[in-house]
């Protein structure tokens, strides 16, 4: 009875509903392209299965250690842009020299976590150009929310009418009413397909790797780099725009550490998560910023378990229908993209480099195969710096873009 009493205190819904959602959003838009990479190197079904098994229980124990150790929700991912790069790029690699690829861009990131040098660039970053560098990354998902009416407009409305109602009644549960409701809708129009769905573990598979001068220029660099620059590094601008200012070099040392381990069984890369990772960070995942380390948790807990049913995960999304898993990332994200764009623009001292940051990243925009967060940071650096006008720093810990710190 007293254990009752003291879970929702210790582990409120909130904090459950924001980690289940990061992790559902996670792992659902973008688990094709990882099943897609494996595929493109070779890897056989029960090879993928340990994949899906590495990557999970790389993220989940590395969630819930940097959680739990710096009271901040530390979110990690897998990289899909380097999983993009991979299922497009490794066309030619072997298995093998594709897992020698992962050992090395593991290796790099260790080096880099190590010696500092990337923690120290990143807090030279203004807070107003760090909150626009997050409103560009998101942006995307709060436009899909609208744009995918045209196809599913009574599902998409119907959960952001029960978000904005509860927002006003019971603005704690919004997010997790919303995505009932959105369930309940799935199940009653039939665009749930329960059928398709079976259970099985997965088992890891080892892989022994090689190398080759090839592999090490065409994907071990590219997977490195993107996955610092496209990965980490709006990991990295997420936590510093909420306020927390969560140590990076060992973040990045035992995250490379944790990768060079389960390599061989698939694990190509664990990286900080930017998007899924706003999920956790926001007053839905709880009021109060000093908790907020409990969603990542349970994002933690959930991959794991996910890993360990590698082998389902593949049936389980193709089972649910992608407006859902849109709509709740769009409603779910609403919160930390107007606190950003609000801190963004703030000061009028900073705001045109600001502006300039969050055009730039929100536009998409690649060049030499990297990513527009990191051109959207270069430009409003430089917007910054011509202009000569100082700006705020970035917030205390526990003062988000979203909720300022009374305390």
């Amino acid at each position: 009875m007293r254990l009752r009493q003291r879970l929702p205190d210790t582990l409120p819904m909130t904090a459950v509903a924001s980690g289940g959602v990061t992790t559902l959003v996670g792992v659902t838009s973008s688990v094709a392209i990882v099943f897609q990479a494996a595929r493109t190197v070779g890897a056989s079904p029960a090879q993928i299965s340990s994949w899906i098994l590495a990557l999970g229980v790389g993220i989940g124990v590395t969630s819930i250690t940097f959680s739990l150790r710096y009271r901040a929700p530390v979110v990690m991912a897998w990289s899909t842009p380097g999983a993009a790069m991979l299922a497009t790029s490794a066309r030619d690699a072997p298995l093998s020299e594709a897992v020698g690829a992962f050992l090395i861009a593991s290796v790099l990131t260790v080096l880099v976590g190590v010696t500092g040098w990337f923690e120290r660039a990143v807090n030279l970053i203004p807070a107003p150009i760090a909150s626009a560098l997050l409103a560009g990354i998101l942006l995307r998902f709060g436009i899909d929310l609208f744009t995918a009416m045209r196809a599913h407009l009574w599902l998409i409305l119907a959960m952001l009418v029960s978000y904005l109602l509860c927002k006003r009644l019971l603005p704690r549960y919004a997010v997790l009413i919303a995505l009932a409701t959105g369930a309940l809708l799935t199940v009653v129009q039939g665009s749930f397909q329960p059928d398709t769905v079976r259970l099985a573990l997965a088992t890891p598979v080892f892989v022994w790797p090689s190398w080759s001068p090839a592999t090490t220029i065409s994907l071990a660099i590219p997977l490195f780099v993107i996955t610092m620059t496209s990965q980490n590094l709006p990991g990295v601008v997420t936590l510093r725009a909420h306020g927390y200012r969560t140590p990076v070099s060992p973040i990045l040392s035992w995250s490379g550490l944790a990768n060079s381990v389960l390599a061989p069984f698939g694990c190509f890369g664990i990286n900080l998560a930017a998007i899924t990772a706003a999920l956790c960070m926001g007053p839905d995942a709880h009021e109060d910023p000093a908790q907020r380390y409990r969603a990542g948790i349970v994002s933690g807990v959930l991959y794991l378990v996910l890993g360990i049913f590698g082998a389902t995960l593949g049936s389980l999304i193709a089972a649910l229908p992608g407006a859902l898993i849109t709509a709740i990332a769009g409603i779910g994200l609403l919160d930390t993209i107007g606190g950003s764009l609000a801190t963004a623009t703030a000061e009028p001292a900073t705001r045109n480099a600001a502006l300039i940051a969050f055009l730039v990243t929100a536009s998409g925009v690649s060049i030499l195969g990297i990513a527009s967060v990191f051109w959207g940071l270069i430009t409003g650096l430089s917007a910054h710096s011509i202009l000569g006008r100082p700006a705020p720093s970035t917030p205390a810990a526990g003062q988000t873009a979203d909720q300022p710190n009374e305390r």
